[in-house]
């Protein structure tokens, strides 16, 4: 984990980046402005230094960040290069604005569940690869080897198994039910991974679609959302074409007068002669 300093930066960079790409500013220009708006005290802008230098000769960011592993987390490299693969329809300024709040909440006071919860509704509702972004969720420094031992299960169970059930019977909540009921907790060495909060949400969210499991523990314990597409605004298309349908109009309400009091002149209408 890095200092609270370098997720704030890490923050600013991945919001001013996206910014200026909705702006039409090139990445390169953006990147060597930014290396002089970071704190220098941070170590993001040695780190924006060699992502400018890698984009110039390959022209994609992806395996810059790969070889940060120790300043990036391995799910930032995967949306980076999730964004950049030609095959994919993931946005890229989609894929900077959840990094961006995904560092905001890094840089606050971040839990494990809130961690592992942001980035696995990453994947569900923009419709990532599972295998690829579980191994870089599994990978994630904040999470230890309990934590991921348990997302690789996951990742071999995922559409096998309601993933509601999965949180329920890792929670406190599982075990308080199996105390009171009498019986003893399966398993030896098996630690609760969730609280007794998740366990009963996701209790009362089994057989349900997942995005209402997500969105429930953001209502109840302020986890963070993660950023959905916008529709897209078609005003900005609508007014030229209610400008053209009002010329057309026009002209028609021409001919109509011009029909009623001399008739139509035929000869405006005519080619040039030879």
């Amino acid at each position: 984990m890095l200092d609270r300093d370098e997720y704030i930066e890490q923050a600013h960079f991945f919001e001013v980046l996206r910014q200026r790409l909705q702006e039409r500013f090139s990445i390169q220009e953006t990147l060597e402005a930014l290396r002089e708006e970071t704190l220098a005290t941070t170590n993001l802008p040695l780190a924006i230094d060699y992502l400018l230098s890698e984009l110039k000769h390959q022209g994609v960011m992806a395996p810059a960040l790969a070889r940060l592993d120790h300043y990036f987390a391995p799910f930032q490299t995967y949306m980076i290069a999730a964004a950049e693969d030609d095959r994919g329809r993931f946005d890229f300024r989609m894929a900077l604005d959840i990094l961006h709040r995904e560092a905001l909440y890094r840089a606050g006071a971040p839990t494990r569940q809130g961690v592992f919860l942001y980035q696995f509704e990453t994947l569900c509702r923009h419709r990532l690869n599972y295998d690829r972004g579980l191994a870089a969720i599994a990978a994630d420094p904040l999470l230890d080897e309990s934590w991921a031992i348990w997302i690789k299960t996951v990742r071999r169970q995922i559409g096998l198994i309601d993933f509601a059930d999965m949180i329920y019977v890792r929670s406190d909540y599982y075990v308080e039910e199996l105390e009171r009921r009498g019986k003893e907790f399966p398993g030896t060495g098996r630690a609760s991974l969730f609280g007794s909060r998740e366990g009963k949400i996701a209790w009362a969210n089994r057989r349900k679609d997942p995005l209402l499991l997500f969105a429930a523990l953001q209502r109840q314990l302020g986890y963070p959302e993660v950023p959905r597409l916008k529709p897209v605004d078609k005003t900005l298309q609508l007014v030229p074409s209610l400008l053209r349908r009002v010329e057309h109009l026009e002209k028609r309400l021409k001919l109509m007068e011009d029909e009623q009091q001399q008739g139509i002149d035929l000869t405006k209408f005519y080619p040039p002669p030879k």
